[in-house]
C-alpha cells in the first residue's frame, strides 16, 4: 500500500493558475439578455407574437454573428445593437426605422444592466480558490464593458488579473491571448486550467495553447467532439469543480 501523501503534496497538485471566461461563465449574460428581451416583448405586441425562447434564440444568433465586428473594432456596441434589433424585427415579420431601433436598443440596454448578476455559485467558487491558486479571466470584448461587469457583480477583489481582447489586440481562440495570461501568472501551460462555456473559444483555444480545459456546460449542449474534456454544468456544490482542478500526480 502506498503511504498517504502529505498536505503539502496535495497543495502542489493544484494548478498554478485557474483561468475563467467571463460571459456565461462568471457573469450571467444569458440572464441579463433574456431579461432585456422579455421586457421588450411585454412592451411591443409585434414581438409578443413570438415566444420568449424564440426571440432569445434569434437574438443570440444575431449577437454571435455581429459581435465579432465589435471585438475587432469595426462596429461600436451601440451600432451593433441597432443592427441586431433591425434584423430581429425583420425576422419577426415587421420593419423598424433607425429611431425605433434606437428605442429598442436603449430599453433593452437598461434592462440588461439592471439584471446583471454572477452565474449562480461563481462567487463561492472564486472564494474557495483564493489563496490556493492564481485566478485570472480571459475574455473577448471591450475592456470598459468587461471591467464594468466585473465591478457590478462584485468580482474585482476575487480576481488576480484580467486579460481582455481589446486591450491585448488578440482574441480567443488565438493561443496568443492564453500565453499572455500565462505570462501574467508566471505559469507554464501544463500548470494551468481554463474554464469556459464556449467550446470553440475556451475549450479549443485552451487546447491550442497547451492548457487543460474544463467545459462549463450549464445549458447541457451536446459535446461537439469526443475529446474527453471534463465538463460541469453548475458551480454548486463547489466541490464539483474543485475536484477536477488538481493535476494528476
Amino acid at each position: 500500500m502506498n503511504p498517504p501523501r502529505s498536505r503539502s503534496a496535495l497543495r502542489l497538485a493544484w494548478p498554478e493558475v485557474v483561468l475563467f471566461d467571463l460571459d456565461d461563465t462568471l457573469f450571467d449574460h444569458t440572464w441579463s439578455c433574456r431579461s432585456g428581451i422579455a421586457y421588450l416583448r411585454r412592451k411591443d405586441r409585434r414581438l409578443a407574437q413570438h415566444s420568449l425562447d424564440e426571440l432569445f434564440r434569434e437574438y443570440s444568433r444575431l449577437l454571435e454573428a455581429i459581435h465579432p465586428q465589435v471585438v475587432a473594432g469595426a462596429l461600436t456596441p451601440d451600432a451593433a445593437r441597432l443592427h441586431r434589433f433591425r434584423h430581429l424585427a425583420t425576422w419577426g415579420g415587421f420593419e423598424i426605422d433607425g429611431k425605433e431601433a434606437a428605442r429598442f436598443s436603449e430599453e433593452y440596454r437598461r434592462r440588461y444592466l439592471r439584471a446583471r448578476r454572477p452565474v449562480p455559485g461563481a462567487r463561492a467558487v472564486l472564494d474557495r480558490l483564493r489563496g490556493r491558486t492564481t485566478i485570472g479571466v480571459v475574455t473577448n470584448n471591450r475592456a470598459a464593458e468587461q471591467d464594468d461587469k466585473i465591478r457590478a457583480i462584485g468580482l474585482e477583489r476575487r480576481l488576480d488579473f484580467l486579460v481582455i481582447s481589446e486591450a491585448e489586440g488578440v482574441s480567443k481562440p488565438d493561443p496568443r491571448i492564453f500565453r499572455i495570461a500565462l505570462r501574467k501568472a508566471r505559469a507554464r501551460p501544463e500548470e494551468a486550467v481554463m474554464i469556459g462555456d464556449s467550446w470553440g473559444s475556451d475549450v479549443r483555444g485552451a487546447l491550442g495553447a497547451g492548457i487543460r480545459p474544463i467545459w462549463f456546460n450549464r445549458f447541457h449542449r451536446p459535446m461537439p467532439e469526443p475529446l474527453g474534456v471534463p465538463e460541469i454544468d453548475s458551480y454548486t456544490p463547489v466541490g464539483g469543480l474543485t475536484r477536477l482542478l488538481p493535476r494528476s500526480p
